[in-house]
């Protein structure tokens, strides 16, 4: 929504309570893509919408998002022609946007692709195509695209109250979670874009507010790249819950997931329950010639979707991924719903009420053409510096410059010191946490190497940042205690 209106040239503020992408935007499934199990549940818009701005995101921010070929393994004869079909819809829908059409593989190319899939049994696969991204290195860049068109976007500042004229919301009054401090902000509309606290902000503007939102977990759990050692991933159609099931290769990694249940409490730091754990280990173990065990998983993450709620339906699996606005009597304007995909249409949409709210003139949107910060046109695979576009060749010259830069924060990572460095610099780092969880994504692939590197991190930005050695023990203490969720208990 920030990018949106600075884009359009309004004045524009983006605050989070918390770090850019903290308790949900940084633990999807790490996919662009038009979601293939909609076109069962008929949604055809819904598909069509996603599949367009898959093609709109590739164009604008082609350093974070790239190709990524998918594999269908077929066990059962009719599941051949049956998926197939679907995928040749997906194809139509996508038209010209497409990135490669879907095909039938042979059993001998269908272990090509994937070699650690379970042989016995394999009668064929179906190939087709979507995206992949780096989420949390996303809404980075698309705060710093903030800047970039004038507006500003500030981490670690919570709502705590409106400001009204009467029962009109005029503006709100936020708190420094660093410092204590309060400041008031004035604004022709407040748009509440708070995820999966959407209702506890609708609370503060009208206490009683029915609830807008059901929440839904999803998890996942990273293992080594030996489970999956092509360029492939792989996509498993059903599970026992009714879900699609992804185990892709990504950082070098393997991430495997997403689970989906209901919620009651809406946390910024969600866990993965065991039993998700257990579901998703158990379900790759069904396609996979090595069952992946939990001594095999490096991390094991969660996030929240915020749904549309429909009441009385518990099953979130079947509520709506797409994205619902509600404009209140006060004048405050909130969006819930939908996904990652589809973000840039989404702000859209809001972007259009909120300009009918504070009764200004509209505006076209340039989204759609709109290179998000980084943006360059000769992008690199490389892990520790390709994630920052154009900023590559900067972040490299820390490190030739600094040659203690150039050093890697633990073997079993690819990051340096550079990026902690950076990260501070340039990306409003904060903490242990935003370098190793968001700006590189540390703690994601590996939980205990991310703990072992946590001091020299630390180290880093306390200089860079001021502090003090007392602040670089309570920090790496944290920092500790927050990992600790990322690794799974073995039995």
């Amino acid at each position: 929504m920030a990018t949106d209106a600075a884009a359009r040239g309004y004045r524009t503020l983006a605050v989070d309570q918390h770090d850019f992408a903290k308790a949900t935007s940084s633990r999807s499934t790490k996919l662009i893509h038009g979601g293939v199990r909609y076109l069962k549940q008929g949604n055809v818009a819904l598909v069509r919408e996603s599949l367009r701005e898959r093609a709109i995101l590739l164009q604008n921010a082609p350093h974070l998002v790239h190709h990524l070929a998918f594999v269908v393994p077929v066990y059962t004869w009719w599941h051949g022609p049956y998926y197939g079909i679907g995928l040749k819809l997906y194809d139509r829908l996508a038209g010209k946007l497409g990135i490669n059409p879907s095909s039938v593989l042979s059993t001998d190319e269908t272990l090509g692709r994937i070699p650690t899939l379970r042989p016995e049994g394999l009668r064929q696969g179906i190939e087709y195509y979507d995206s992949q991204f780096d989420d949390a290195r996303l809404a980075v860049n698309l705060a710093q695209t903030v800047f970039d068109h004038g507006g500003a976007a500030i981490n670690y500042m919570k709502l705590i109250r409106f400001l009204k004229t009467g029962r009109r919301v005029r503006g709100a009054v936020l708190r420094d979670e660093e410092t204590g401090h309060e400041y008031e902000v004035k604004a022709r509309c407040v748009i509440n874009a708070t995820g999966a606290f959407t209702d506890e902000v609708r609370t503060l503007d009208e206490p009683g507010a029915e609830p807008l939102i059901t929440a839904s977990q999803g998890a996942h759990v990273v293992l080594p790249k030996s489970f999956l050692p092509g360029n492939s991933a792989i996509m498993v159609p059903k599970t026992p819950d009714g879900r699609i099931l992804f185990v892709i290769p990504w950082r070098d990694h393997v991430v495997a997931g997403t689970t989906d249940i209901p919620v009651d409490n809406v946390s910024l730091e969600p866990t993965p329950l065991e039993e998700e754990i257990d579901f998703i280990l158990s379900t790759a173990a069904g396609y996979l010639s090595q069952a992946p065990e939990r001594s095999n998983v490096l991390s094991a993450f969660a996030g929240l979707r915020p749904l549309a709620s429909t009441r009385g339906d518990k099953k979130t699996s079947c509520l709506s991924r797409e994205h619902t606005i509600l404009t209140g009597d006060s004048g405050l304007v909130t969006v819930t719903g939908g996904k990652w995909t589809t973000y840039r249409k989404m702000a859209q949409d809001v972007m259009e009420q909120a300009e009918r709210v504070a009764g200004v003139e509209p505006r076209p949107c340039p989204t759609a053409e709109l290179r998000i910060h980084g943006w360059t046109d000769t992008p690199s695979a490389d892990p520790v510096f390709g994630m920052y576009g154009a900023s590559a060749e900067a972040v490299e010259r820390l490190a030739r410059e600094e040659p203690a830069l150039a050093e890697k924060l633990h073997p079993d990572l690819p990051y340096t010191a550079a990026n902690v460095v950076w990260a501070a610099r340039e990306e409003m780092a904060r903490s242990v946490e935003d370098v190793l969880s968001r700006r590189t994504r540390a703690l994601i692939l590996n939980a205990r190497a991310s703990v072992e590197a946590a001091p020299k991190a630390a180290a880093l930005l306390a200089a860079e940042l001021g502090r003090d050695d007392a602040w670089t023990q309570h920090a790496v203490a944290e920092y500790e205690k927050l990992a600790a969720h990322y690794k799974p208990v073995s039995r």
